[in-house]
């Protein structure tokens, strides 16, 4: 697995964020990280110190442009270390349940933290990874985005989620080519359901459920080797986007009351 010396996580406080932070963590290791729960922070940070690793937690919310613009730009100065690998991961969901559906007033919290906390992460991470000597083999740094199979259809009842994740995917992959000349690698991550607090709420089967400490293997394995797109696993993708090419109307006769989320 390639080390890093330095790397910036989002939504680190748990799910695959946290498990990222375990899996990252060893001697000589910088962590820079976020989440909105103090004292889960905390823990994750305590657990990280304990393997080694030099943890700098920071409560903050994505959605905060300026605060996020600030993190990130001493985050690499911080302990004169290029900053090797950012991942956006901070996201949420409806979260509503199989009855619910989705809440109208929710949507904008949706969007404004799976899309706009997404760009807040990832053009200041590009902005001060465009300025730091590129390595051995030409990359300045590398960004992943926590996106989910979910961007590669319309789900009912979690349309704000889908569609987020959508954009959030499609931005990464469109983006990528330009970031590549630029020294910056990106990799959009969609992931299918993985076993964390957003997707216990879900209260129908999850094929394929994994879990997060082995996700979090499987992104920076993918990662390691220049993927611009990771899905996994790769069946769930497959399904997904053919569920997807289906007349809406049919979509949602085979997915009846079945709010929930991936990643």
């Amino acid at each position: 697995m390639t080390q890093y010396r330095s790397v910036l996580i989002t939504g680190a406080s748990s799910g695959i964020g946290e498990a990222l932070s375990h899996t990252l963590s060893a001697p000589g290791v910088t962590l820079h990280l976020s989440g909105r729960d103090a004292a889960r922070l905390e823990t994750v940070a305590a657990a990280c110190r304990a393997r080694g690793a030099t943890v700098h937690p920071q409560v903050i919310d994505v959605r905060d442009q300026a605060a996020m613009e600030a993190w990130i730009a001493q985050a690499a100065p911080l302990d004169a270390a290029p900053l090797d690998l950012v991942v956006a991961n901070a996201g949420i969901a409806s979260g509503e349940g199989r009855t619910g559906g989705e809440k109208l007033e929710r949507t904008r919290d949706i969007f404004g933290t799976n899309v706009d906390g997404m760009l807040n992460t990832v053009l200041p991470a590009m902005t001060v990874m465009a300025a730091q000597p590129a390595g051995p083999d030409g990359l300045r740094g590398r960004i992943a985005v926590i996106a989910s199979v979910a961007a590669f259809m319309a789900i009912p009842d979690s349309a704000a989620y889908s569609a987020s994740k959508a954009a959030a995917d499609a931005w990464t992959v469109a983006s990528a080519r330009g970031a590549r000349a630029r020294g910056i690698q990106l990799t959009s991550v969609c992931p299918g359901y993985i076993r964390t607090a957003l997707t216990a709420r879900n209260e129908f089967p999850m094929p394929g459920l994994m879990d997060a400490d082995r996700a979090a293997g499987v992104i920076l394995r993918g990662i390691a080797a220049g993927r611009i797109r990771l899905v996994f696993p790769w069946w769930m993708g497959l399904l997904t986007r053919m569920l997807g090419l289906l007349p809406p109307g049919l979509t949602g006769k085979l997915m009846p009351n079945r709010t929930g989320e991936s990643a």
